[in-house]
């Protein structure tokens, strides 16, 4: 046993190590991606042969870790929590086969927004599936989940959901890892077809299965040490709090809270414990991170006509992180920040990298566009979606993981010409395949730009699927070679990527254009480790 400095994601990558990993599948997105990497770079991961190769999208990365389980062997899925909607359809359904090997599915929810567009709750999905989920409050809580999280996954025999938040992600802490398991030996299950054949008449079996595995997973959640409650001497008020809200909690609190506490860590809720902290007290307080999930239920849970505070009655802000001082104020304290920003400092908007070569990409489309008024630019997820900022503005619309080729396809069906989509490599290969099988297909009036940069950029520079592939892909698909077009964006052929975009807008049907040009940031790494 030895104790480490660990991120949240770091403690919860080496706990899948130490708990006998044999797989990690993911797409990187902040804040989970950390994880992936701990793992890529680990000797130990390396030593045992533990795959750690990124996938296309989180859909295959689920689908991919679910056979890895299949086969007996302990695995390991990560994204941030908007993937778990690309990724929902294996997720609802694993729920329904059930698991064989231990397979735990890590969502980094992102409250507040800071990288991301949306702030979505995935316990709500996890409550969705029913599904046994964790949520630390700690990174040594977010160790000892993980590895005994895939021991709980195959005693109970479904899929664990990890829940964590961009703080517990990304913030350090001293954990104590433990002995080193070895990884499960090849083996399948004896009853595989009957669970993981979906036809209806097995699912119907596996769903009454689910719905019978009810009590079981609410007796290990009444019995879990990560619900604890801690009696107070104030029975005025009672406080439900989850994950790293308890951390705030405490923060108010250092010689200890004067009013009763229920800490949940893992999911189902604990009734008997939430029955117990509403008998003794007069009114509750929810204090979660992210949406008012165990407020809402314990709203129709109770029954009585108990008093319980939180996000929906206005106690606590509905959107955004909660911190110490908020909790604080919520609670009548008298809260002084030391942490204010000085007035001189000023907000510094985000920007793309000087010298990259989507500045020079959205310079000559924004020429271009102002040829055709009317004209639309659908934009897409990446570093490249910052051309919406100041001084391109060049993009007109940024919804979800390869919705660019997909809204202006729409766009062009209702007659807008010219409908122009930018996606980047790394998304294209995600999720903007199959809209341009529909581009293709339907022989769309639609202009495309692959702004292949060949890594993905906006989470620090990962393999690309795309890399190397992005023409014969293309090519695959359907698009005619004569306006599959590739430039190297750069201000010497500025006026060249002018008259080719001009081109391709002028030719009424699907046309790919790629400006392809490395990454400055993975090149500048790159020239720096020969150095060395």
């Amino acid at each position: 046993m030895e104790k480490h400095l660990f991120l949240g994601d770091e403690a919860i990558a080496q706990a899948a190590i130490d708990a006998g990993l044999s797989g990690v599948y993911a797409y990187p997105g902040t804040p989970s991606t950390e994880i992936t990497e701990y793992i890529q770079q680990s000797p130990l991961a390396r030593e045992r042969g533990i795959h750690s190769q990124w996938s296309a999208n989180e859909k295959t990365a689920m689908e991919t870790a679910l056979g890895m389980s299949y086969a007996g062997k302990r695995s390991l899925c990560c994204m941030k929590h908007v993937g778990l909607n690309v990724a929902a359809d294996c997720f609802m359904n694993a729920a329904m086969s059930g698991i064989h090997g231990g397979m735990i599915i890590v969502t980094a929810d992102d409250p507040s927004m800071h990288s991301s567009q949306n702030e979505q709750d995935n316990r709500f999905y996890g409550n969705f599936a029913m599904i046994p989920m964790l949520e630390p409050s700690s990174q040594q809580e977010a160790y000892d989940m993980v590895y005994e999280g895939f021991e709980l996954s195959e005693r109970l025999g479904y899929p664990i959901l990890l829940r964590v938040t961009t703080r517990m992600a990304h913030s350090r802490s001293g954990v104590i890892t433990r002995p080193l398991k070895p990884q499960n030996e090849l083996n399948f299950p004896a009853d595989g077809r009957q669970r993981f054949i979906l036809l209806p008449a097995l699912a119907r079996k596996c769903y009454t299965r689910l719905l019978e595995a009810q009590p079981k997973l609410e007796k290990a959640s009444e019995e879990s040490s990560y619900n604890r409650y801690f009696d107070g001497t104030n029975k005025k008020l009672g406080i439900i709090t989850t994950g790293i809200a308890f951390n705030y909690l405490m923060e108010n609190y250092p010689a200890g809270c004067e009013y009763p506490v229920l800490k949940i860590g893992q999911y189902p809720l604990p009734k008997d414990l939430i029955s117990k902290i509403a008998d003794a007290c007069e009114e509750l307080l929810l204090v979660e991170e992210g949406a008012p999930f165990v407020e809402e239920q314990l709203k129709g849970y109770l029954g009585r006509g108990l008093t319980v505070h939180g996000r929906l009655d206005g106690m606590l802000p509905r959107q955004g992180e909660l911190t110490p001082e908020v909790v604080g104020l919520a609670l009548g304290k008298k809260v002084d920040s030391p942490y204010g920003i000085p007035e001189i400092v000023e907000q510094r908007p985000p920007a793309l990298c000087m010298g990259c070569g989507h500045r020079d990409m959205y310079d000559a489309l924004d020429e271009v566009v102002k040829e055709y008024p009317g004209s639309k630019v659908f934009g897409d997820i990446g570093c490249y979606t910052l051309g919406a900022l100041p001084p391109f503005r060049a993009i007109d619309s940024c919804i979800d993981m390869g919705a660019s080729v997909t809204m202006a396809k729409g766009a062009s069906d209702a007659g807008l010409f010219p409908s122009i989509a930018v996606i980047g490599d790394s998304t294209f290969t995600h999720s903007g395949m199959t809209g341009l099988l529909d581009c293709v297909n339907e022989g769309t009036n639609i202009t495309i730009i692959i702004s292949d940069n060949e890594t993905t950029g906006m989470t620090g520079g990962q393999v690309s699927s795309a890399t190397g592939r992005i023409e014969s892909i293309c090519l695959g698909i359907g698009v005619d070679p004569a306006h599959l077009r590739v430039v190297i964006p750069l201000k010497k052929n500025f006026e060249e990527m002018k008259t080719l975009i001009r081109e391709e807008i002028g030719y009424p049907g699907v046309s790919v254009i790629v400006p392809r040009r490395e990454c400055i940031q993975t090149l500048s790494r790159k020239k720096k480790t020969k150095k060395e």
